[in-house]
């Protein structure tokens, strides 16, 4: 295409780099395959139908029910006017960040034996409710409060995008608000639901902190943590191979199935304001649902800042070995984030220069790294990989670590630089190529200036998924090598709540700061060198 600038460094970088990451990947799997195939003779009791019966269950039930409560949420931030609607919205925007264990934590508070609700129907009632955090019911509820949040974000933005005739027409013929959903609102959704739906079931198919903390046992236990426990419980590495290629197998046809599909990019910036009023009753129960999902999005988060920093935090800070993982925490986030906003940039550069649709889909391809080798697969095939080369898993462990949050992050961050540096590559092509700009100038000249907030949003997105991470470090994680949800995690196991409830508020915390400050920061230095 001659409106695009010749840039064959940015296409030879970006096709380098997806060799390099499908090799890599290639190797995690060929360590796995390996070690399957060593351990064909030795015995294992993992029942693997029953785990895949029970995670397919649980991933499927949290998709239905995280586009229903997306869709009917999407459908009251788009018709309601109210104060403070943007800090609603990006209230919502923010579950992508949220670290779930943070979310499964404040589901205890609330709904746990020893949690709210069950202080307050046993002082008013002398009744316990039990404990309904615990089991398929807890690990639904949380992943609905994050799935069900990112889907209302993604929908809310089709909803915006409505084209003003349209509505005018709609408001000219006085349709009701079912009237206008079946009409106007539904078609819209429509195209995005397959793929959404793809992205939440892999998505709860691959969770692990969530399931760890509320699955109250085996009944409930699913292909990631049954992984877990057997590398860093029973040393099962036959069951535990024998499991990643299941989980691989199941998510790689999933994304084969969702390949058809449109992209589903990230959605974090404003929403429209709204341009339709429905009746009285539509508005009462728009109002109705936006108030319970606020109540069942935000109280648990506001449980885990009352309870952290009500008790523990003061012990917490006098102890060396938290500075010591807030360090780590700290150190890998921004690794992870910098490395990944240097392969999100290669790769998008150059799928931004080349008009070849092959090509372009081939450079594609590493983003889907993650989703078809999920975390704790993908821990397992490194940890097995430097025992092949003979190297110390706790020697590789920080290398290990910020390179595979990268490979966590790198989808987002693909579905958030993509979109605009392929803009700007087709809409400034023939100005860049009249001015004779080299691919630096363009970059520092162009580019840059523009995508400073997309660039920001990367970063903080990067950072937030590195910060929250349990399933990577996990498996790699000593005594002497710690994060701050490893450091939470062993804290629940040893019963000190206290800790927990103080690491717990500090990673929420810092997951705000990070998600609400990086961008604004990048932004405001992007802006300064225009």
């Amino acid at each position: 295409m001659l409106t695009l600038p010749h840039r064959p460094l940015r296409i030879g970088a970006a096709i380098t780099l997806a060799a390099a990451i499908a090799t890599l990947v290639a190797l995690v799997l060929w360590a796995i395959l390996a070690a399957t195939t060593g351990a064909e003779g030795n015995a294992s009791r993992i029942d693997i139908p029953h785990l895949l019966r029970m995670t397919s269950i649980q991933a499927g039930l949290t998709t239905v029910l995280s586009l229903a409560v997306g869709t009917a949420l999407a459908w009251s931030l788009n018709r309601l006017r109210f104060p403070g609607r943007d800090l609603v919205v990006g209230l919502f925007a923010s579950a992508i960040v949220t670290p779930g264990m943070v979310v499964a934590f404040g589901l205890l508070s609330i709904w746990g034996r020893n949690g709210w609700i069950n202080q307050l129907s046993e002082a008013l009632f002398g009744v316990s409710i039990g404990n309904p955090a615990f089991g398929l019911s807890g690990i639904l509820f949380a992943h609905v409060i994050l799935d069900g949040a990112f889907a209302a974000r993604i929908l809310l933005a089709r909803l915006d995008a409505i084209p003003a005739a349209r509505l005018k027409t709609g408001q000219s013929l006085g349709l009701t608000a079912w009237q206008r959903f079946a009409i106007i609102d539904w078609p819209t959704l429509r195209g995005t639901m397959p793929g959404l739906a793809a992205i939440i079931f892999l998505l709860a198919f691959t969770s692990f902190p969530i399931v760890l903390l509320l699955g109250g046992g085996p009944a409930n236990q699913t292909l990631e943590v049954a992984i877990y426990a057997a590398v860093r419980q029973d040393f099962d590495l036959a069951g535990a191979v024998r499991l990643a290629a299941t989980q691989i197998a199941v998510c790689s046809a999933v994304i084969l199935a969702a390949s058809a599909m449109g992209p589903i990019p990230t959605s974090l910036g404003t929403s429209a304001a709204p341009r339709w009023r429905d009746a009285a009753p539509a508005r009462l129960l728009q109002a109705l649902v936006l108030a319970l999902c606020i109540l069942g999005f935000a109280l648990p988060l506001l449980s885990v800042l009352f309870d952290g920093l009500a008790s523990g935090l003061g012990s917490l800070l006098a102890r060396p070995a938290f500075w010591w993982a807030a360090a780590s925490s700290l150190l890998i986030g921004a690794a992870s984030a910098i490395l990944t906003l240097v392969l999100a940039m290669l790769l998008a550069m150059g799928r931004g220069a080349t008009a070849d649709g092959p090509l372009r889909t081939l450079l594609g391809m590493p983003a889907y790294a993650y989703l078809a080798v999920p975390a704790v697969v993908l821990s397992l095939g490194f940890f097995l990989l430097v025992r092949q080369l003979g190297i110390a898993p706790a020697t590789a462990a920080p290398f290990v670590v910020i390179l595979a949050n990268s490979l966590l992050a790198l989808p987002f961050a693909m579905a958030t630089l993509g979109p605009p540096l392929e803009a700007i590559a087709r809409s400034r092509g023939k100005l860049i190529r009249s001015l004779g700009l080299s691919g630096w100038r363009q970059f520092a000249a162009v580019e840059y200036p523009l995508l400073g907030r997309d660039i920001g949003v990367m970063l903080a997105l990067a950072f937030c998924f590195s910060l929250g991470d349990l399933g990577v470090i996990a498996l790699f994680g000593t005594q002497d090598f710690q994060t701050l949800p490893l450091m939470m995690f062993r804290a629940l196991g040893s019963y000190r709540s206290n800790d927990a409830s103080a690491i717990a508020a500090i990673l929420l915390i810092g997951t705000i700061i990070a998600f609400i400050g990086l961008p604004r920061l990048v932004e405001r230095i992007a802006n300064a060198a225009r």
